[in-house]
């Protein structure tokens, strides 16, 4: 089986190789990503793309077709995935996660791929007070990364045939530990904060709701979904990905933390204006579908693998707002030295042209 993963050099890609490596030993694994965040490591003890068998660099809306020659799955990462960028650049967003979507499926069934795999987001749902949402409740998307993932699904599923599967999978906000960390999650900005200032500043009123996934346990879903026949959940398939047990509240989640890592005092601002980004979810049918896939991590054991992913790495920047791990702050210095435009397409010669191979010896 060869497997392409596109987007693989951000937040989640990492942690789904590896995990990759284990679950199909045998496969060829091939990464194809702009690499914009592929210098925002910690604590790698090797560049995570070297158990690949083919690294590719290239831009997903110019993703040639000859790089799905032989493919069986696609898994589809690529994407904007923070609203303060989404907000910033939403052509960019809706490009990259909507119509570079749609176009990557497109060419992939046309290459006999058999499987698409695209990751979603809870974030569908937007402000959603009254209960826990399942996959027919009415969706709310709120900012322009949502309302990306909502017109991508829209016309991923019906895509969908007898040779080409379509699973979207829409995940709880993620969290936890990776080679290439993002801090600009909930969690693991609260994690951060109590480790490197020992104090955690809830930005909101607390009281939003929030389910939550630990990136491990995405790359678990993504396995199921790989493996998964139109027989289990149809031809396309939309489904809530996370656990039941893990909605929370934003203050619930801050006083988490500090109650697991010593001396920490949580600042809430009780007069926030109401953030209406709000949502529980129910996982239901994901548990159903996908019994032995279920998340394995929860809300303690998440805050102290990250407690001590962090500390191993001798990560100790109290000012990691303003560091590499937030990603606004990676595309804003690119677009200061003038290698990014207004689209976050790289400005150089023939880089929207180009794919850079590099294969490990």
């Amino acid at each position: 089986m060869t497997i392409l993963v596109v987007g693989n050099m951000g937040y989640v890609g990492p942690v789904l190789v590896q995990h990759l490596r284990q679950a199909y030993p045998q496969a060829v694994l091939i990464g194809y990503d702009a690499g914009l965040f592929a210098h925002c490591l910690l604590g790698a003890v090797a560049l995570p793309e070297i158990i690949l068998d083919r690294q590719l660099f290239g831009d997903v809306r110019h993703l040639d077709k000859a790089v799905l020659e032989g493919v069986d799955v696609v898994v589809n990462l690529a994407a904007i995935s923070n609203d303060p960028i989404g907000n910033r650049f939403e052509d960019a967003t809706l490009g990259i996660n909507y119509k570079a979507a749609v176009e990557l499926a497109a060419k992939a069934k046309l290459a006999g791929v058999r499987s698409y795999v695209f990751a979603s987001s809870c974030s569908v749902y937007g402000c959603a007070e009254e209960g826990a949402k399942t996959e027919s409740s009415m969706l709310d998307p709120l900012t322009a990364y949502a309302r990306s993932k909502v017109m991508a699904e829209k016309e991923l599923i019906p895509m969908a045939d007898e040779r080409f599967t379509v699973t979207c999978l829409r995940f709880a906000t993620a969290c936890g530990m990776s080679d290439r960390l993002r801090l600009d999650l909930v969690l693991n900005d609260f994690v951060a904060g109590a480790l490197t200032q020992k104090k955690i500043v809830v930005m909101s009123d607390g009281t939003p709701w929030r389910p939550l996934i630990n990136v491990k346990d995405m790359a678990r879903a993504m396995e199921w979904a790989i493996g998964r026949s139109a027989k289990n959940g149809g031809k396309g398939l939309i489904v809530n990905v996370g656990s039941n047990e893990w909605n929370c509240q934003v203050k619930d989640l801050a006083h988490a933390v500090a109650a697991a890592i010593p001396d920490v005092d949580v600042s809430i601002n009780a007069n926030a204006p109401p953030d209406k980004r709000s949502y529980r979810v129910n996982y239901d049918l994901f548990k159903e579908l996908a019994p032995g896939f279920q998340p394995r991590f929860d809300l303690k054991s998440t805050i102290l693998d990250m407690t001590d992913g962090l500390q191993k790495a001798g990560f100790q920047n109290a000012a990691y707002r303003e560091s590499q791990y937030m990603r606004l702050n990676v595309i804003s210095r690119f677009r200061e030295q003038g290698l990014l435009d207004q689209k976050l397409g790289m400005t150089f010669t023939g880089a929207r042209e180009k794919v850079l191979q590099i294969q490990p010896a």
